[in-house]
């Protein structure tokens, strides 16, 4: 097994683990690009809503992504609330500082994110889905090994032209909904996870980016009796999609449709994770669960409790409850959106290459397996195609085993010491005020985890929908163990990606260790109707797989049966 190295603050001041997104250490290709891209697109996106919030500094320790919060106007290391006296004297003396508080100001009054929808459906989404089109029509297998490298380096940019996308976006997809969220609690005194069920149903990209394929699908198998025995037998796998598809029939033009819409659609936020085409039965388990029942929004049942929930506001702001209700569902579609359009691809379209990749250097014996292609820089991807150096094959094999072997639950969560508090919204002028409060109550509901003690029976967490189920739990560590899942199956695993959404109509509930009541798995529990509990800390190590559980999202209990 290989050493976990010593834990070292990578700078000055107090660093955070993230552990919503990046349960395991990163492989090497891309991820100066990841870093890149990232810091620019917060960076950019937090300037244009004019928050005192620059950005999230990352930085990689032993594989890792730590983080810190850097202030407007701070250096690196040194975000952490100043006396009052001097932020106020900032806040109401500095041009920069009142320049940026005024930007805040205005765009919560002109609802900038309205713009920004805009933007992203008629030049980003079209824009990132024309130069996925393009790298896609490249074939790999074609090119000679020095055109191979140059097309790596055109995947690592693209990889973080589209985390850039992503972030570019991100506090659009914050503003509108941290803003009803801390409005309608402030109003009615309920929970975050009361609140934010009233968004259900205005994010459709959550409940699978494909589908329209899939309903396209079900239609054509629906009047091919033939085809549905296919697909109710044969193998499963490769030998069930491949009759499916073969053909000029309605049902194998629509399912060609799917396979090439998800096959090089990446199932996590990490590159070393096997794309839906490589893994055949996940497609067609998903072709049968589709088949096997449409998916029931129950609008009925949203607007019941959103009458409630709009009977606790105070009459004289019942108007205003309506218009942040109206703006967070129309903008919450974009946080999955950006994610399933931009870097799902981005990633997985740099995986096809790090696998061909791979697959050349294992032929020469300078690799050990193809799918290790992943854990070379693309310098060393040129120095290994070109023989003139690079690391050993044990060495990037040694690499592998590691990132396969630790996650985040053997680091410790702080370097140096907990990241201070930010400052207190109250001596902020109101603009500010409610841009802060806004954002901060995203970036608690996005992390924030229980703080309820489970036992060995009983593994409690955070509720993000309610409903009562009883199913095998499936743990998944990646997406390699994807095909094990069965409909009706419990999901237990470390965190989720929107890219796993291949799997999700299969599932009966979901429950996670990371998270909070607005992490992706509480977003799509809530857009399938399916209990979900979130946040629980250790769910996959209490959890034998294929034990039979309840999962109750009423009390935020899951119950080894």
């Amino acid at each position: 097994m290989p050493q976990l190295p010593p834990f070292e603050a990578p700078g000055p001041g107090p660093w955070e683990l993230e552990t919503a997104h990046f349960p395991k250490p990163f492989p090497r290709f891309g991820l100066d690009a990841v870093m890149r891209g990232f810091v620019r697109g917060f960076s950019e996106g937090s300037a244009r809503y004019g928050l005192l919030l620059s950005h999230f500094e990352p930085a990689i320790v032993n594989g890792f992504w730590y983080q810190q919060p850097i202030a407007f106007g701070a250096p690196k290391g040194a975000m952490g609330p100043p006396p009052k006296p001097i932020l106020w004297a900032l806040t109401r003396l500095h041009p920069a500082m009142r320049a940026r508080i005024a930007t805040g100001e205005k765009a919560l009054l002109e609802k900038r994110w309205r713009d920004d929808l805009r933007t992203w459906d008629e030049v980003d989404k079209p824009g990132a889905l024309e130069a996925h089109r393009r790298l896609l029509a490249v074939d790999v297998t074609a090119l000679d090994d020095g055109a191979l490298g140059d097309h790596l380096r055109v995947c690592e940019t693209h990889i973080g032209e589209m985390i850039y996308l992503h972030h570019k976006y991100t506090m659009t997809a914050i503003m509108p909904v941290g803003d009803f969220l801390v409005q309608t609690s402030d109003w009615t005194g309920k929970s975050p996870g009361e609140v934010l069920a009233l968004l259900r149903g205005s994010s459709s990209i959550s409940l699978g980016f494909s589908r329209v394929e899939l309903d396209a699908v079900r239609t054509a198998l629906a009047r091919d009796p033939a085809a549905s025995a296919a697909l109710a037998s044969g193998d499963g796998g490769a030998g069930t999609l491949a009759s499916l598809m073969e053909g000029t029939s309605e049902v194998a033009t629509a399912v060609r449709a799917l396979v090439e819409l998800v096959r090089h659609r990446a199932l996590n936020y990490d590159i070393s994770e096997p794309t839906p085409g490589e893994l055949p039965d996940v497609i067609v388990k998903a072709i049968r669960a589709a088949v096997a029942g449409k998916f029931d929004p129950r609008p009925d049942e949203a607007r019941a409790r959103t009458a409630e929930l709009r009977a606790l506001v105070p009459e004289a702001e019942r108007g205003r409850f309506d218009e942040a209700l109206d703006e967070a569902r129309a903008v919450n579609r974009i946080r999955d959106e950006r994610g399933m359009y931009a870097d799902c691809w981005a990633i997985g379209i740099g995986r096809r290459a790090a696998l061909e990749l791979g697959g050349r250097l294992v032929a020469r014996g300078r690799l050990h397996a193809a799918t290790e292609g992943v854990d070379l820089s693309v310098d060393e991807a040129f120095a290994l195609l070109a023989g003139t150096g690079g690391p050993s094959a044990d060495e990037v094999a040694a690499r592998a085993a590691f990132r396969r072997t630790y996650t985040v639950s053997d680091c410790p969560p702080f370097l140096r010491a907990m990241p201070a508090p930010p400052p207190d919204p109250a001596v902020l002028p109101p603009a500010a005020r409610r841009s802060t409060r806004a954002v901060g109550a995203v970036i608690t509901q996005l992390f924030q985890e229980t703080d309820r003690t489970s036992t060995a029976t009983v593994i409690r967490g955070i509720s993000v929908n309610q409903g009562v189920y009883e199913g095998v739990a499936r743990l998944v560590d990646s997406a390699a163990d994807f095909p094990r899942i069965e409909q009706g199956d419990v999901l237990v695993t470390r965190s989720t990606a929107p890219y796993f959404n291949v799997v999700l109509p299969l599932l009966g509930a979901i429950v996670t260790d990371r998270g909070g009541q607005l992490c992706h798995a509480a977003i799509v529990a809530r857009e399938y109707g399916i209990p979900g509990i979130v946040g629980t800390r250790e769910a996959t190590a209490r959890i034998p797989d294929g034990a039979r559980v309840r999962v109750d999202g009423t009390t935020g209990e899951v119950t080894l049966l």
